[in-house]
Parts: structure tokens; C-alpha cells; sequence
């Protein structure tokens, strides 16, 4: 079982949809978490919205600061932000250079749930082989 920390800056938006979709496309195989390196008040409304109407509720979610005790528990670490994401060192290191949904339409955050679901499934199936053949 691999544990995957999603990182952005505010932990309102992209990491929320990548943690949400991961979990639901990993099924219990794989666990994630998500944090932000100057967490916001809330999550994005747009963001919220965008995944209920894929059956995921993030209404729950509260933005979390990255600390020691959630670098400590991953071993994968999937930076969902350009360069204002930090840099982890010492642990297995994915970076997504995503847009920001904060201010963005709803339908441009749809568009971007898409392509995280893209990759989350690729990261999933990368996931599930590698813990098959250990």
C-alpha cells in the first residue's frame, strides 16, 4: 500500500480534487492525504461543487498545513501546483503543473477534475503494479 500526499499552496482546490479522486479510484488499495504550504480558509465552492456531481462529497474538508507528521507518513509526494509548491526531499516526488480553480468558472473546474481523474488513474495503475511485483 502506497500512502500519496497531495501538496498545493492553499489546499483548497487541486490537491482537495486529486486526495477526493484518488481515494475513490484507489478503493482502500492505496491511502492519500492532502495538505497546502499556506492552507486557505475553505474549500473552493466551485470545487466542492464540481465533485459532487461526480458523487464525491469534499464539503468535510478542512485545508490542512503541510507539517513533519504528514511528510512522514507518505512515500509519495504529487506536487498539484507549478513552482510555488514545495520540494520534498527524500521522498518519491510527482509534480503536476495544474491551473489554480480558485476564480475560475465551473465549468473550467470540470474540466480540470477531468484532467486530474486522467492522471490519478495513471498514478493509481502505476501504484497497483508496483505493489503487485514487490
Amino acid at each position: 500500500m502506497s500512502n500519496v500526499l497531495f501538496v498545493c499552496v492553499a489546499n483548497s482546490g487541486r490537491s482537495v480534487i486529486a486526495e477526493r479522486l484518488f481515494r475513490q479510484a484507489a478503493d482502500g488499495r492505496h491511502e492519500a492525504r492532502s495538505t497546502g504550504s499556506a492552507p486557505g480558509p475553505a474549500v473552493d465552492p466551485q470545487v466542492v461543487e464540481a465533485l459532487a456531481e461526480v458523487g464525491i462529497d469534499a464539503s468535510d474538508h478542512r485545508p490542512r498545513c503541510l507539517d513533519q507528521e504528514a511528510i512522514d507518513w507518505a512515500n509519495v509526494v504529487v506536487a498539484t501546483c507549478d513552482d510555488a509548491c514545495p520540494v520534498i526531499p527524500g521522498k518519491r516526488y510527482v509534480s503536476w503543473e495544474l491551473p489554480d480553480p480558485k476564480g475560475l468558472w465551473l465549468e473550467q473546474v470540470r474540466e480540470l477534475r477531468s484532467e486530474i481523474d486522467g492522471l490519478i488513474r495513471q498514478l493509481v495503475e502505476e501504484l497497483d503494479r508496483e505493489t503487485a511485483t514487490a
